[in-house]
């Protein structure tokens, strides 16, 4: 429990930027899973390559991490349009 009103104060504010974070990292989890299950749409993986990106922007995810996302979706994209 807070004792004093700027401790107070950041607890609301890590409240509210928890539940920020929170449907950011939901918002990525959905992009990611709409462009794993349909690779060969390009559309789709526009999509979550920019919602990827803005996760990264706002520093729900690490740079590197999206770098690792996307590179793994254009991989598994480039092996199913080669079938």
């Amino acid at each position: 429990m807070a004792n004093t009103r700027s401790a107070e104060k950041q607890q609301r504010q890590a409240e509210k930027a928890a539940a920020r974070n929170r449907a950011g990292k939901s918002r990525l989890r959905s992009a990611l899973k709409k462009a794993r299950a349909s690779v060969t749409d390009a559309g789709s993986m526009s999509a979550s390559f920019s919602e990827i990106d803005k996760a990264a922007k706002r520093g729900i995810i690490k740079t590197n991490t999206a770098d690792r996302y996307k590179s793994r979706l254009a991989k598994a994209a480039k092996r199913a349009t080669a079938k």
